[in-house]
């Protein structure tokens, strides 16, 4: 498979010269057709890593490194050439919906916008495709739908709305941002299988970010662990669940609730201890240390580099041995 998406030493910062960096250096590619997962705490630099990809940082972000689609650096775009881009080559489905969605215009209007623009179609025809997707996400009555707008519908009918708005075009690659966070789970099921399909039928590469490791295990194919704006693990899905080389990985791992266990008297869920650091107390060193069980002296005072430890398992820790 080629490369679609390949995001290199991606650095965004706020701040001017207080240079509060929110992505300290992210390195992630998407091939053709692939599912790729990114998880880690909410803070972690995550969504700002795809609102650079999609060219919908704030004036006020400073942003370095390269993000190719293709091979063309989307940093070097100019916004008309980003706007015809977006919501027909790439689409990105919003962790917010209510915020996403225009309150003042229909959900028709809304939906038929991306198509009729892109693929100079007439009104008949986006509305008929409009109708389609809210049918296959899941929506009920969508020609009465069409007609409604965003605040009289629930969050969850939000969320499937703008899993329909970003499919109509078909994109090339999909950046879904916590798809399915107001969702019950027959519904997110749905969204997935249909994500999966997506990808089946069209080649349709999709960058997934998520909190839901399950959602993780059963859609992706590979998957990046972030942590404070860095990448600190990536390797092939399975491979990265059945032997996770960063501690930050392991910790993730080992919060998911088992079936088997009885939580309460000695047995207690696992939390990793601490938390994400406020891009305004950044400290030397890597930057988990603060909470890392096995942190030595030299972590606190090297950010290690990301490294292939084992072969397609990548790591940024300096108490891995490479197996």
């Amino acid at each position: 498979m080629s490369v679609l998406l390949e995001i290199k030493n991606l650095r965004v910062s706020f701040g001017g010269e207080r240079n509060l960096m929110a992505v300290a250096g992210a390195d992630i590619s998407i091939d053709r057709g692939e599912i790729i997962g990114l998880v880690g705490e909410s803070g972690c630099g995550k969504t700002m890593t795809a609102l650079a990809a999609m060219g919908l940082l704030p004036d006020s972000a400073s942003k370095s490194g390269e993000i190719l689609f293709e091979g063309e650096n989307l940093l070097e775009k100019s916004d008309a050439c980003m706007r015809r881009l977006r919501g027909n080559r790439m689409s990105m489905i919003f962790q917010d919906p209510a915020s996403a969605l225009n309150p003042v215009l229909t959900i028709g209007k809304q939906l038929r916008e991306p198509f009729v623009l892109h693929r100079r179609a007439a009104r008949s025809a986006a509305d008929a495709r409009a109708k389609e997707l809210l049918s296959l996400v899941g929506v009920p009555q969508p020609e009465d739908r069409m007609r409604s707008y965003p605040h009289q519908l629930s969050g969850g009918l939000c969320q499937r709305v703008m899993i329909a708005m970003a499919l109509m075009c078909e994109p090339d690659l999909i950046i879904a941002d916590e798809p399915t966070t107001a969702l019950d789970v027959t519904i997110q099921a749905q969204i997935l299988s249909l994500l999966s399909d997506l990808r089946g039928r069209l080649g349709t590469a999709i960058f997934l970010i998520t909190h839901d490791l399950g959602v993780v295990a059963e859609l992706c194919d590979r998957v990046y662990v972030m942590y404070s704006g860095y990448v600190v693990e990536h390797a092939d899905v399975h491979e990265l669940f059945a032997s996770p080389l960063h501690p930050y990985a392991s910790g993730l791992l080992n919060s998911i609730p088992r079936i088997d266990a009885t939580y309460g008297g000695d047995e207690l869920l696992y939390s990793i201890p601490g938390m994400v650091p406020d891009i305004t107390e950044r400290t030397p060193g890597c930057p988990f240390a603060p909470r890392c069980e096995n942190a030595e002296d030299k972590c606190r005072n090297e950010i290690p580099a990301l490294a292939e430890l084992r072969k397609g398992h990548f790591a940024r820790c300096l108490n891995v041995k490479k197996g």
